[in-house]
C-alpha cells in the first residue's frame, strides 16, 4: 500500500461516563477493599473466638470447680459477666484490626491512590471509619450473643436466661464497647500513620494507663478513669 492510498480519520473524542463521588462510593469502596483481604477475615475469625471460646472455658472451670469455691466467690458470682469474659481478650485483636485497616494502605503506598481518588479528606475518613465501626459490631454482637449462650449452658444450674437483669444490656453494650475500640483504633491509626505506633497508643491507652491511674490519688484517678474507654466497657 503507498502513502497515497492512507486514509487518516479524524480522532473520536471519548466519551467516559464518570461518577461523582459521594460518600455511599467512598464507603463501598472501603468495604472492597477490606473484604479482599484475607487477613481481615482471619482476626475477625480469630476475634470472634476469643470471645466464646474464653467465655465458655471460664464457664466450664467455674462449673466443675463450684463445690470448692469459697463464699465470698459465690456472692460476687456474676454469671453474665463470667460468659463475656473474653472481651477483655477481643478488645486487644480488635484494636489492632482497627489501626491496620487504616495504616496498611499508608505501609503499602495505596493511601496516594486512596486520596488521589477521594479529594474530600472527611468522606475518606468516614468511609474508614464506617467500615471499621459496622464490622466490629456485627461480629461482636454474634459472637458476644453465642458466648452468652454457650456460658451459661455450660454453668448448667448456675446459669441464668436472657431474661436476666442486664443480660441483654451486657450483650449489646459489649458490642459497642468493641466497636468504640475498633473507631478509636483506626483514629490512632490516621493520627500516627504507622501500625507499630498506633498499636502501642492504643495499648497504652487500654491497659497501660488505667493501671497509671490506680497509683495517683484517688481524686485524680476518678477524675482520669472514668472518661477512658475501659471503664465504660
Amino acid at each position: 500500500m503507498s502513502a497515497a492510498n492512507v486514509v487518516t480519520l479524524p480522532a473520536q473524542p471519548v466519551t467516559q461516563n464518570a461518577r461523582p463521588v459521594n460518600q455511599l462510593r467512598v464507603t463501598r469502596s472501603e468495604w472492597i477493599k477490606f473484604s479482599s483481604l484475607r487477613s481481615n477475615w482471619i482476626t475477625l475469625l480469630v476475634t470472634a473466638a476469643s470471645i466464646i471460646g474464653l467465655g465458655a472455658l471460664i464457664s466450664f472451670v467455674i462449673e466443675r470447680n463450684w463445690s470448692s469455691m469459697t463464699a465470698a466467690d459465690i456472692a460476687t458470682f456474676d454469671a453474665v459477666g463470667l460468659s463475656l469474659v473474653g472481651v477483655n481478650l477481643a478488645q486487644l485483636i480488635v484494636a489492632v484490626l482497627g489501626v491496620l485497616i487504616v495504616t496498611g494502605e499508608y505501609s503499602n503506598g495505596m493511601i496516594r491512590a486512596s486520596l488521589a481518588a477521594v479529594p474530600k479528606r472527611f468522606a475518606f475518613l468516614a468511609g474508614k471509619m464506617t467500615i471499621s465501626a459496622a464490622v466490629s459490631f456485627v461480629v461482636a454482637l454474634a459472637a458476644t450473643f453465642v458466648a452468652f449462650l454457650a456460658g451459661q449452658q455450660l454453668l448448667g444450674s448456675h446459669g441464668v436466661s436472657l431474661d436476666a437483669p442486664h443480660a441483654i444490656r451486657a450483650i449489646i453494650g459489649s458490642a459497642f464497647f468493641l466497636m468504640a475500640v475498633s473507631v478509636i483504633s483506626s483514629a490512632f491509626g490516621f493520627i500516627t500513620r504507622s501500625t507499630a505506633a498506633g498499636i502501642a497508643a492504643v495499648v497504652a491507652l487500654l491497659l497501660v494507663i488505667p493501671v497509671i491511674g490506680q497509683l495517683l490519688p484517688y481524686d485524680w484517678a476518678t477524675d482520669i478513669l472514668n472518661y477512658l474507654p475501659g471503664s465504660a466497657g
